[in-house]
């Protein structure tokens, strides 16, 4: 039985799965080892392959009929792999500078390579869920972790642009002044600027801009207690989800970022879809169900033909990436004929 495989390359952990020529995956969980990028090329790229040779076992499969390994990284990297010569997240060790991680993963494991950015994994596996891997249809994905990033896929196809910088949604920017509750923020992002998504939408943007803005409003309320935003900012989901009316204002603010960002979308695209995932979205159903109300009230007045976009939350979040680098290798395969 001819497969391909996915493999997700994060700071601590990689993930992988298999997935056969009737898409089938063939590991239904997490299955992880241990990442080491921070140690170079040479050792990471080894760590990959032992991994896949786990995996395998656990698939039931032999890795020699494997025909294309699909990977994903974080940013920022080219569009076929090659990593950023100023550096990329989670890829410290100075070997790494324009590296070409693709092209050394096939030269390693004797097999063709696809390459995309996590959140486009992360996208193309959440269109998958909702249209098939053939399916003639539009989705924008927005995956909310310590960052934002996700993907944009047109036609089935990941839009990856001229130099791989495709579906940066995170730096977006955004009309937040008419975000209602959130006047007075200045929300500046890592890259630079003010008043992206990332800016207003993330872990970081909790840690920088949110409690800053909120927590003068309630004194003496408990993460105000911890003198460490950084540690606070972690706490806010958890106490958003049990009811804090707080902690619930820095998701609503968040949400209706989000809804503002949607709409640009809609106008953009006209998608069939809208899908949310990430930490922020690793809760209980209720509080999904409540913070995908809010992206809505979020948006502007719509079109009567805009406002039926259904927003999904983005299913099997810790394994989207590895499944997303899957489906495009399947996609190169089918395309090539090596299945």
């Amino acid at each position: 039985m001819k497969t391909v495989a996915g493999v997700d390359l994060g700071g601590n952990a990689i993930n992988y799965t298999f997935l056969n020529s009737e898409e089938q995956f063939l590991i239904q969980g997490l299955c992880e080892h241990p990442a080491r990028s921070k140690e170079g090329p040479e050792i990471c790229l080894k760590q990959i392959a032992e991994g896949l040779e786990i995996a395998a076992k656990k698939a039931g499969v032999a890795l020699a009929d494997t025909v294309v390994v699909g990977l994903d990284t974080p940013g920022p990297a080219s569009a076929t792999g090659v990593l950023s010569a100023e550096g990329s997240t989670n890829f410290l060790h100075p070997d790494w500078s324009g590296f070409d991680i693709r092209e050394n993963l096939s030269k390693k494991l004797g097999k063709p390579a696809t390459y995309l950015n996590d959140g486009n994994a992360g996208a193309l596996w959440g269109h998958f869920v909702l249209f098939g891997s053939n399916r003639q249809a539009t989705s924008i994905s927005a995956i909310i972790g310590t960052g934002l990033g996700g993907g944009v896929i047109i036609d089935g196809n990941v839009v990856k642009g001229r130099k791989g910088f495709g579906g940066e949604l995170g730096h977006v920017l955004i009309p937040y002044q008419s975000i209602r509750g959130a006047g007075g923020v200045k929300p500046v992002c890592n890259c630079g600027r003010t008043g992206d998504l990332e800016s207003l939408c993330s872990l970081t943007a909790i840690e920088n801009s949110l409690l800053p803005l909120f927590l003068p409003r309630y004194p003496g309320h408990e993460l105000g207690k911890t003198g460490n935003l950084h540690q606070a900012a972690k706490l806010v989901r958890g106490l958003a989800e049990s009811g804090d009316a707080m902690c619930k204002e820095v998701f609503r603010v968040q949400a209706h970022a989000l809804g503002l960002f949607f709409d640009e979308m809609v106008n953009t695209f006209d998608p069939d879809a809208l899908i949310v995932g990430g930490g922020a979205l690793e809760t209980k159903e209720e509080f999904q169900h409540w913070f995908l109300d809010e992206i809505r009230a979020g948006m502007p007045t719509q079109r009567q033909e805009q406002a039926d976009i259904p927003i999904h939350v983005m299913p099997n979040g810790d394994t989207a990436g590895a499944r997303g680098a899957a489906i495009d290798a399947l996609q190169f395969a089918r395309h090539n004929k090596l299945l």
